[in-house]
């Protein structure tokens, strides 16, 4: 008897489902449950002698021709009859960091990273793949956790303050707790100490900022701290103080004698890639531009390498603290405005190291499809 539009559509979803019919997709995944059993007679879950999809139903279809699982990718790949080429698909959450927000990959079962720099640069893509400003894989280190994180322009930075706060919620979703917990995280900046308080906030212990010009690294100055140099970029001269928080930033207040400026009004898409990359930044850099609001409440917008204009960047907050000190104009514990909302920073007079608090949150999780 032949097949009813919605019984065709059925037998189609059961077979992309759950892989049912061997004689169309030859799967290799369990059973489903016996209500569900494929007709095919070449299947061992078969309920009667007959498939019911017709053949022509099968070529307009064109059911992918096999399903394989690869555990060394952690993936699910599947070949397309459609294109012939193979598809992945991937577990992910999306988390947030006052808008700064990341596609969070479980890989603590594997030392490799499940997925490369050009996988990540298609997540990141707003309008044709899930949306971020980069992908963090979690993985082990020893009996701690390390990070790892592309940009969405595929690059690999050092250290990213907002994400390694998402890490740490991340963490403790895995881990099923809502307790104040610390959990100690390796960085390409070396290992960050980050706290989950009662309040739902998190601390981070960013370590000592790195102030030694070849250290940033910039070619201002060949050795010493970059403080208030002069740096043209397109025909104007701005004062810059470079800072590293295990990734490089050059912090303005403004134009070369200026009184400071409005920072919503900045032209940042025309100017910060002109920062990002000019030639006395050898590994790029990411820029702040801030404004004083009193020597306690400072407020920024940030150009990230690899990244552009973001919502907020905590290792450059914590930047423009240092560098608000160095230049006389704040106190070392301040509140730090970005587009996307508050961050709290001090720089202890104690043990010189920076603590970083803020929010981060679970967005939503999902399943993403990728080609190749």
């Amino acid at each position: 008897m032949a097949m009813t539009a919605a019984a065709a559509a059925t037998h189609v979803f059961l077979q992309r489902r759950f892989g049912c019919c061997l004689e169309c997709a030859r799967s290799t995944l369990a059973p489903p449950s016996p209500s569900l059993a494929c007709s095919s007679p070449s299947s061992p879950w078969s309920s009667s002698s007959q498939c019911g999809l017709s053949m022509s139903m099968k070529k307009q279809i064109r059911m992918p021709e096999k399903n394989v699982s690869n555990p060394a990718r952690g993936v699910f790949v599947r070949a397309s009859g459609m294109s012939g080429s193979l598809q992945r698909t991937v577990d992910f959450v999306k988390y947030e960091g006052l808008g700064n927000d990341f596609i969070m990959i479980n890989n603590l079962d594997s030392l490799d990273l499940k997925l490369s720099a050009t996988d990540a640069v298609h997540l990141c893509d707003r309008h044709l793949g899930v949306g971020a400003d980069g992908v963090i894989f979690v993985l082990r280190d020893e009996e701690d956790f390390r990070m790892r994180i592309y940009n969405s322009d595929g690059s690999e930075p050092e250290m990213c303050g907002n994400g390694i706060r998402c890490v740490a919620k991340y963490l403790a979703e895995l881990e099923n707790t809502r307790e104040p917990k610390s959990y100690k995280v390796l960085t390409g900046a070396g290992y960050m100490t980050v706290e989950l308080r009662k309040d739902g906030q998190v601390c981070v212990d960013m370590g000592a900022p790195i102030l030694n010009a070849p250290d940033v690294p910039t070619t201002l100055a060949t050795t010493g701290e970059v403080v208030k140099a002069p740096l043209e970029v397109d025909g104007k001269t701005y004062t810059v103080t470079c800072v590293s928080m295990g990734n490089p930033h050059c912090v303005t207040f403004g134009e070369q004698g200026s009184q400071g400026w409005d920072v919503d009004v900045l032209p940042l898409e025309k100017i910060g890639p002109l920062f990002e990359h000019h030639s006395v930044f050898p590994a790029r850099i990411n820029t702040e531009f801030v404004q004083v609001l009193t020597p306690s409440h400072l407020k920024m917008r940030v150009w990230e390498r690899g990244a552009g204009a973001t919502q907020a960047c905590g290792t450059g907050a914590c930047a423009v603290v240092v560098a608000a000190v160095k230049e006389g104009r704040s106190e070392r514990n301040c509140v730090v405005e970005l587009p996307g909302g508050p961050l709290e920073i001090e720089w202890s007079e104690n043990d010189n190291h920076i603590y970083m608090t803020g929010p981060a949150r679970r967005v939503f999780h999902g399943i993403a499809t990728l080609e190749g």
